[in-house]
Formats: structure tokens, C-alpha cells, sequence
């Protein structure tokens, strides 16, 4: 059984190729699954789930990350904020501090140190405007 690390990772790399192909995420997701690659069913809904919030996580990653449009920032860190969006807005079984952590981490493993450091910033004007922000004390 995959690990919800996992299936994030996964999630990323497919939202990741959806983007740099221009395709959809469901159509990437439905060929990986046709070429016989395992997807977990956390990553499957990730991905679907973004991909049916798309515009909308968009357009909340745009007014978030502040002097950068969406089409500005790096594709792989758009596809980061894109999975960890989703996550912290209409995943309640996922933390919010989860979903954040999880994606800072992608970050500075895949992108780099700024990388981490502007997904977490981004994140939490989400949160913040969403209200899903959770008391550490």
C-alpha cells in the first residue's frame, strides 16, 4: 500500500505532465493507468480532483502569490501549489499543516530552497483566505 507521501509524489508528476503537455490532468492520469503504471487511489483523487478545481485553484494561486501570475511561476511549482490547494481546500482528511508541509517539502527536494520558502508563503495566504488555517496551540 502506498503512503499519502507517495501518492502526493505521484499526483505532482502527473499534475506536472498534464502542464508541461497541456493536457488534461484526467486524460495523463487515464494513460498512465492504460499504459499499466500504478496509481494509487489517493493520487487518483489528487489529481482529479485537481483537475476538476483547476480554474478555480488557479485563480486563488495567482491572488496569493503576490507580483506573480500563474503563468509566471515555474511549472513545477505551479503543479505543487496546484495538488496542495486542492488538498487544503476541499480535502478535510488532509491537515491543512499536512498539505503544506508535504509541498514545502516537494519543493525544496525537487525545485529549489526559494521554492520552498514561496510554496509556504503561498499556501498560507490560502489557508489564511480560506479560513482553513489551524491553531498550532
Amino acid at each position: 500500500m502506498a503512503s499519502r507521501r507517495q501518492g502526493r509524489r505521484q499526483a505532482v508528476d502527473i499534475v506536472y505532465q498534464s502542464d508541461v503537455t497541456g493536457r488534461d490532468p484526467l486524460d495523463v492520469l487515464n494513460e498512465w493507468e492504460a499504459a499499466g503504471k500504478r496509481v494509487s487511489v489517493f493520487a487518483a483523487e489528487l489529481v482529479q480532483g485537481v483537475g476538476a478545481y483547476l480554474a478555480e485553484l488557479d485563480g486563488l494561486i495567482g491572488s496569493a502569490a503576490d507580483g506573480w501570475t500563474i503563468d509566471r511561476l515555474a511549472s513545477l511549482d505551479r503543479t505543487i501549489l496546484r495538488v496542495a490547494a486542492y488538498e487544503i481546500l476541499h480535502r478535510k482528511d488532509v491537515p491543512t499543516a499536512v498539505a503544506i508541509d508535504e509541498a514545502v517539502a516537494t519543493a525544496k527536494e525537487l525545485s529549489t530552497e526559494d521554492s520552498g520558502r514561496f510554496v509556504n508563503g503561498v499556501l498560507g495566504q490560502i489557508a489564511r483566505r480560506s479560513g482553513e488555517t489551524e491553531d498550532p496551540g
